[in-house]
Parts: structure tokens; C-alpha cells; sequence
């Protein structure tokens, strides 16, 4: 039967000897839950984990457009769009798009995500022309103004090439780079980095009746499969994300859930973005009917993943969140490497 290995990473500064690195980050662990389809879960030292897995869980993971991945990263979210659950409309002139991005720059966004389709449950698919109309004025804008990174987050190969000429460094695929065959291809030709993310169902279905067998473990063996997928068209391993894509064709049960273990994805030897600022899911639990009462719930959720070692969390409110990670590493390490 197959295990997967879920650290149990820790901050604290006395660290004992025998410890090992958190992918090549500040945290550590000396201890692991191997998980079993069917089995109870169960806390193994570190060293008992197999050699294979146990380098892919502690190698340094290399910088990803232009990210530093030994620590976290928030990445800002733009929505160029009529109708995105949180913000639908807000920036969909180029003018109010950029002056969103200048000030996400400056609250401390590592990196700027610009979206011109919702996938929102329920949202129909963009005409890929719209989606390049939309998206390619305020990524050329960003690019020529900010030092800042830019990823494009389609399904689309034409709206990711033209992404990539006005100045994207970044593909974010929430359909796994299955929806459009030719994407994965001109990532390679371009060489240029990608997120890949878990999604059962496309935005019109997806939460009709989400099931899986164990989310936690379907949606690690799907990841696992298209990583392997996008390395054999040519994309480096190196320079992969993965994403569980909590709220994409999940129910509450499964978001929580992939939560709480998610720290078993490092297990991919690929850096975790984790996305669910303002997420519904959220509202269900604190009672917060409306996307912008749900930051308080948001922070929280981004502190979680901090904590199990998450690479890039993808935000709404990048001040309140960088706000909250200063003080966590305060606490944790010190007010030197909290500033």
C-alpha cells in the first residue's frame, strides 16, 4: 500500500540535531504522518521515510520568476473582469488595473497574478479574444512601470502568448494544463514557469457534487501525474508550482481537509501555492456572507500555510496579509527577520 508523508514542520529556534529542512526553507521537522488510502494515519520519525521522498520533501527549491522560494511569497490578485466573485469590475479599466497593481507592489506582493476570465463557480468561458483584450493593456502597463513579476492566470495558450510578449513571467493554469492541449507546449517553447493546479470539473460544474475517494490523496496523485506530464513536454521540474486548488470542485469538508495536511504536498519536490483569500468556504465558517467581510478568515487561513511551509499564497488583501506574516516570523525568529 502506498504512503504519502505529511511533515510536521516547526519554527522553533532550538532545533534539534537530527532534524531536517522544510524544502530548503527556515522550517524543520524531525517527524512525519504517513498517510494510507484506508489506514490510520500514523507519526514516523523523519529518518524512516523513504530516501526517494524524503530529498524531494528537504531540496532547496530554486527561485521561480524571479520568487525567492526559501520563504513565502504573496501573490496579489488582479482581476480584470466583469464578474469575479470578490471584485468583479473594480479593475477592469487599464487606468484602475494598474493603479491596483502599483499599490500590491508596495503593500508587499512578491508577485502580481492578472486574470481576465473568472472561474468563479458558475462562470462561462471567456472568448479567447475578449480574455486577450482584457488582460494584455494592463500586463504591458504593470511591466513597463513596476519591477514587480506578472503571472497570467488562463487555460489559453493564445491569451498566455500574449501574456508572455507584454510581459508576463508566469503561467497559472487552474485547469492543470488540461483544458487547452497547446499550452504546456508554448510553456516549454518560451520556457517559461507554471503553476499547475487541481480543479474536479470546469467552473460550471465544479461544485455541483465534488467526490473523491480521499481528497487529500486524489488530489496528490493528480498533481504528481500532470507534474510528471509537464516535464516530459519539457518544462523543468525546478520550475513547477502545484496548487490543490481548495475551492475548485470541493466541498467544505474537502477545503478543510486539504488544509490541514497540506504540508503533504512537498512530497512533490515542487513549491505549493496556496489560493483561498475571500473563499467561500470561509464566509460559511465565520458567518461572512460577503467576499469582503472574509479577510480576517483569509489571514488566518495564509498564517496556516506559512506555517506548514507554502512557497506562494495568492491574495485579495496583500497589506493585512503581510502584516500578519511580519508578525508571525517576529514571534517565531525574532523582530530582525520579522521586519
Amino acid at each position: 500500500m502506498k504512503s504519502y508523508f505529511r511533515p510536521l514542520p516547526q519554527a522553533a529556534a532550538s532545533r534539534p540535531r537530527d532534524a531536517f529542512d522544510l524544502a530548503g526553507g527556515p522550517l524543520w521537522f524531525t517527524h512525519a504522518v504517513a498517510l494510507r488510502r484506508g489506514g490510520i494515519p500514523e507519526v514516523v520519525p523523519a529518518k524512516a521515510i523513504p530516501e526517494d521522498v524524503l530529498a524531494r520533501l528537504t531540496a532547496p527549491r530554486p527561485p521561480i520568476a524571479g520568487m525567492d522560494m526559501s520563504g513565502v511569497t504573496l501573490m496579489g490578485i488582479l482581476n480584470v473582469t466583469p464578474d469575479s466573485f470578490s471584485d468583479g469590475g473594480r479593475y477592469l479599466d487599464p487606468d484602475a488595473a494598474v493603479a491596483q497593481a502599483r499599490r500590491m507592489a508596495e503593500d508587499g506582493a512578491g508577485i502580481i497574478d492578472v486574470g481576465g476570465e473568472s472561474t468563479r463557480p458558475g462562470a462561462e468561458t471567456v472568448p479567447v479574444d475578449e480574455e486577450i483584450r482584457r488582460v494584455r493593456g494592463p500586463i504591458t502597463a504593470i511591466a513597463a512601470g513596476l519591477s514587480v513579476p506578472i503571472s497570467i492566470d488562463t487555460r489559453k495558450a493564445p491569451v498566455a502568448e500574449a501574456a508572455l510578449d507584454a510581459g508576463a513571467a508566469l503561467v497559472n493554469d487552474v485547469a492543470g494544463f488540461t483544458f487547452d492541449a497547446n499550452l504546456a507546449p508554448l510553456c516549454a517553447t518560451r520556457q517559461a514557469p507554471v503553476c499547475v493546479m487541481h480543479a474536479q470539473g470546469d467552473p460550471q460544474t465544479m461544485q455541483d457534487a465534488p467526490r473523491y475517494d480521499d481528497v487529500r490523496l486524489d488530489v496528490y496523485d493528480f498533481l504528481s501525474e500532470r507534474v510528471e506530464a509537464l516535464v516530459a513536454q519539457g518544462i523543468a521540474r525546478n520550475q513547477i508550482l502545484v496548487d490543490p486548488g481548495i475551492g475548485f470542485g470541493k466541498t467544505l469538508d474537502h477545503n478543510l481537509a486539504l488544509l490541514r495536511d497540506i504540508a503533504v504536498f512537498h512530497g512533490l519536490g515542487c513549491p505549493i501555492l496556496l489560493g483561498a483569500s475571500r473563499k467561500k468556504f470561509i464566509g460559511t465558517i465565520c458567518g461572512a456572507g460577503t467576499a469582503e467581510t472574509r479577510v480576517a478568515g483569509s489571514v488566518a487561513v495564509a498564517l496556516h500555510g506559512a506555517s506548514l511551509g507554502i512557497q506562494v499564497i495568492r491574495v485579495h488583501d496583500v497589506r493585512e496579509t503581510c502584516q500578519a506574516l511580519k508578525m508571525w516570523r517576529a514571534i517565531e525568529w525574532g523582530i530582525e527577520n520579522g521586519a
